[in-house]
């Protein structure tokens, strides 16, 4: 059986992303792998074993073009509310709380908040399917 065991994103700014997702997701630095042309970063917390990697190279000044596919991480907490004030408060500039319930019927609620790169993350309340 398969194990997923990490997502990897292409940043700009070490320590600005690494500073972004200490503070908006409490994942603190497991692991740095340092290389001539690039670095590595593994992110990670004690609730799981999933960790964020985060490619830092060398030689890159311009930010990358995400392009148009859409694509996001996402992550859960118990408190939604008291998260997106909190995000709110740090100047993270999360967007409007939604609630998603076609017919009728409530599948989860979430905001999205974008990292120092652009890249989406969704902060789903821990409900239903999203634990």
């Amino acid at each position: 059986m398969a194990k997923t065991i990490h997502s990897m994103i292409r940043v700009l700014d070490e320590g600005r992303s690494v500073a972004f997702y200490e503070k908006a997701f409490g994942l603190h630095v497991a692991d740095r792998l340092d290389f001539p042309t690039f670095t590595l970063i593994y992110m990670s917390n004690a609730e799981q074993e999933f960790e964020l990697e985060l490619t830092i190279n060398k030689d890159r000044t311009e930010p990358y073009d995400l392009g148009e596919g859409y694509g996001h991480l996402a992550v859960s907490v118990d408190d939604l509310d008291a998260e997106h004030a909190r995000f709110e408060a740090e100047g993270m500039n999360p967007r409007k709380l939604v609630e998603f319930a076609p017919a009728g019927e409530l599948v989860g609620r979430f905001f999205f908040v974008a990292d120092p790169d652009g890249y989406q993350i969704e902060v789903l309340e821990r409900s239903g399917r999203f634990k």
